[in-house]
């Protein structure tokens, strides 16, 4: 287990939520401020509030659009590239949990639960890792 996905476990013991853990154990490496990170994402937690898309899932589509975005305000030229490159990452965490959305992976309707909130985290952090830490040559946006 490295370091990153330490801190994601260390982070949801200090009480912040499933996407500010994952998300503020990696902002740093694409220039967010930890503190910003964790004000962006407050409202993922808990399926965004309403048990829908997992709060570490939704970290990780927040970190793909750090690392990527050109952040062209005038002329975005990286939605589709993020779209893209995410949706393996989306789909990889699927396969692994059975779903993505937080409503199934705590099994509120269904009250089998699928995966634990940490078991989600630490799946969305390695994920970060294997797509965004140790891809960075294969992936840039100069793929476009």
């Amino acid at each position: 287990m490295t370091e990153r996905i330490k801190q994601v476990e260390e982070n949801y013991k200090k009480g912040y939520n499933c996407a500010q853990a994952v998300a503020c154990a990696y902002c740093d490496l694409f220039g967010v401020a930890e503190q910003d990170a964790f004000r962006a994402v407050e409202c993922f937690g808990r399926g965004m509030s309403v048990r829908a898309t997992c709060g570490a899932v939704s970290a990780m589509a927040y970190l793909v659009g750090l690392k990527f975005s050109d952040g062209n305000l005038e002329k975005p030229g990286t939605k589709r590239f993020c779209y893209d490159f995410f949706e393996p990452m989306s789909e990889a965490f699927a396969a692994k949990n059975k779903s993505t959305l937080c409503k199934d992976l705590k099994g509120i309707e269904t009250g089998v639960p699928l995966r634990s909130c940490i078991g989600c985290m630490v799946d969305a952090a390695e994920l970060v890792e294997q797509y965004l830490l140790d891809n960075t040559e294969q992936h840039t946006t100069t793929d476009l």
